[in-house]
């Protein structure tokens, strides 16, 4: 459930329209008085209930696309909040203007859907499974890409559920309910066909009837004229309180005899295993935990109908498509590509106990990926223990054999060689051939300012994914008394449209234990616009200050490539703040993206945000308009 519904007073979840009518008939049943819960068959949306007349009217709230909220036939809106501030002032379609919220009584806190139960294991136990993943890794991974993987789960929950049973005949459904106990309401589902359509199998006076259940063009679920659904698992919610057409309701899920063995790869033997139990009106009344088998392993295969991972591909649009693809929706995530993870987290890689790199392992190519004052970027070819990967290759510029510059790199490294995070950019090592190279994962889309110039189609909902990739791996710095120093959107570099790292830290500093902040000796060739003032006044550096920096940041993101404090010299940038003026809101960037902005840009610093608390607006913002 989005967390802005969860802070309403007049949100009760996933509660059926029988119980909303309770409510509003114990709320006095006036006219226009209403309540908000959560839809039970479209996923992230919403149902709005309202008493007039002494009848009562419910009204599905339709998730759009873009991520904003609408009645079917009516005007969008930002969030359901302002659909039913609109509605207050508006019937626009209603049966009455809203004028009361009915409040949930003292005690009753938003009701749980099955799905919001079972998520968080299955989410984590598809990431690990899937990729391989533990530890931080994977927490960063369900963090980043929790909307999209929510959605995966969601559409894919039923094979999860004991009464799926995959692609199995008519004549074996009987046979399988027959065998089984004979109580009237036991069901089982199977699939159908390659379209996408499956078939409901009930028990009724000791005789199975087969309802169709159809995927139309937008992909809702619905059994011919009946209700429609966005997942197998809320059409059998639904039809588990309600016939709704059906000769009854459901009642028992049809497991079968190799339910366990199948789904889980486990024995009925197993102690701690507590299968899903059923009772009529709620799905799924309690889970203590999952035995997933692991990857790759037998028991996996053995059953690919009951595995999440097999069938994936043809479900979720966000995995292992093809590089070519254009949609923004079919781009892989992050744990697709080759860095997430570093590549000695391979088994079959060992880490050197150096970061030496012998010339020979390393092939320059022609290709220039950047340049600056230190040299050129170029791409290469690194050949490790049992491969060969594509690696960004920093050769230092140094015609008159300065030590300094060789000692800024060999600084560069140091400080790079500590961090191990996914939304870092990793150095793997330093190469002393004819010139001294920095080797680095490589992020082939290159530096996010000029990606967004070229390509102004990017949606804002993808923006925002990636600043909060920044801020991810801007609070791990944090975390770990790491000063940027350079932060910019020149200095973020995109693996896919979809997966940003954060790189360039040759002005970085380590902060002690005991410290709050690095003092520089000097001034010097400093990005003074992305500064805070206490950096250009006091010559002092902080996570706070990279704070300071995200802002900017995020200003060039949602501008999409343009200058900060365009035309403006470094001196009157620093009036300007002085004055207390800060950028205005780019064209494009969201009112709350930009309020996060302004905290950022707090002349305090004592009052400005941490990371910690940046990402996790972002996060929240993100998983909202993400859903």
């Amino acid at each position: 459930m989005a967390d802005i519904a969860q802070q309403l007073p007049y949100f009760y979840g996933n509660i059926t329209r029988e119980e909303a009518e309770d409510y509003l008939k114990q709320g006095g049943l006036s006219d226009g008085l209403y309540l908000l819960r959560q839809s039970r068959s479209y996923l992230g949306g919403y149902a709005l209930s309202v008493a007039h007349g002494r009848k009562y009217y419910h009204y599905t709230i339709e998730r759009e696309i873009n991520g904003t909220y609408a009645i079917s036939g009516g005007i969008s809106h930002n969030t359901p909040v302002d659909l039913c501030n609109y509605h207050m002032q508006e019937s626009s379609g209603l049966v009455c203007l809203l004028k009361k919220p009915l409040n949930r009584p003292h005690g009753v806190e938003p009701k749980i859907g099955p799905f919001e139960d079972l998520k968080e294991n299955l989410i984590r136990e598809y990431v690990r499974q899937t990729w391989n993943l533990q530890g931080e890794a994977l927490e960063q991974a369900i963090i980043s890409q929790k909307p999209q993987l929510e959605k995966l789960i969601a559409t894919t929950a039923h094979q999860k559920m004991p009464w799926f049973h995959g692609k199995i005949s008519r004549e074996e459904s009987e046979q399988i309910i027959l065998n089984g106990p004979k109580t009237n309401g036991t069901f089982l589902i199977r699939e159908r066909d390659n379209n996408g359509s499956y078939a409901l199998c009930l028990l009724h006076d000791r005789k199975v009837s087969h309802y169709r259940i159809d995927r139309d063009k937008t992909g809702k679920l619905s059994i011919p004229e009946g209700k429609k659904f966005d997942t197998l698992w809320q059409l059998v919610e639904h039809y588990s309180y309600k016939p709704d057409g059906l000769l009854r309701v459901l009642t028992v899920p049809c497991q079968g005899s190799n339910y366990l063995r199948h789904d889980f790869g486990i024995s009925p033997a197993v102690p701690d295993y507590h299968p899903l139990s059923w009772s009529p009106g709620g799905l799924i009344t309690r889970i203590k935990s999952y035995s997933f088998p692991k990857a790759g392993s037998k028991k996996q295969a053995a059953h690919p109908a009951m595995n999440l991972s097999a069938s994936v591909s043809s479900l979720n649009p966000y995995v292992r498509r093809p590089k070519s693809t254009k949609s923004e929706a079919e781009y892989a995530m992050p744990m697709d590509t080759d860095v997430y993870r570093g590549i000695y987290e391979d088994p079959e890689e060992l880490k050197p106990k150096t970061v030496k790199i012998l010339p020979k392992q390393l092939t320059l190519l022609d290709q220039e990926l950047g340049s600056g004052n230190f040299g050129t970027v170029k791409r290469g070819i690194l050949k490790i223990t049992k491969t060969e990967r594509k690696v960004a290759v920093k050769i230092l510029k140094n015609d008159s054999n300065d030590p300094s510059i060789q000692e800024e790199l060999l600084r560069e490294a140091t400080v790079m060689q500590q961090l191990d995070n996914p939304y870092i950019v990793r150095m793997i090592g330093i190469c002393e051939g004819e010139f001294w190279m920095l080797v680095m994962e490589l992020a082939e889309l290159g530096p996010l300012n000029k990606f967004l110039a070229s390509n102004k189609h990017v949606t804002e909902k993808n923006v925002t994914e990636l600043v909060h990739q920044v801020s991810m791996g801007m609070k791990y710095l944090e975390e770990n008394n790491f000063v940027h120093r350079d932060l910019a959107a020149r200095n973020v570099l995109l693996v896919t449209q979809h997966y940003a790292k954060i790189s360039d830290f040759g002005l970085s500093k380590v902060i002690g234990a005991d410290e709050n902040y690095y003092r520089a000796k000097s001034c010097g060739k400093w990005p003074v616009k992305w500064y805070a003032p206490e950096c250009i006044n006091f010559f002092k550096f902080s996570s706070k200050s990279d704070v300071w920096s995200f802002g900017v940041l995020m200003w060039e993101a949602y501008s999409f490539g343009q200058k900060p404090y365009r035309g403006m010299k470094g001196g009157e940038v620093s009036q300007m703040i002085e004055s207390g003026r800060r950028m205005e809101c780019p064209a494009r960037c969201p009112s709350e993206v930009y309020d996060i902005m302004m905290l950022c840009w707090i002349y305090n610093i004592e009052e400005r945000p941490a990371f910690a608390s940046v990402e996790m607006k972002l996060r929240n913002y993100y998983y909202e308009i993400a859903q």
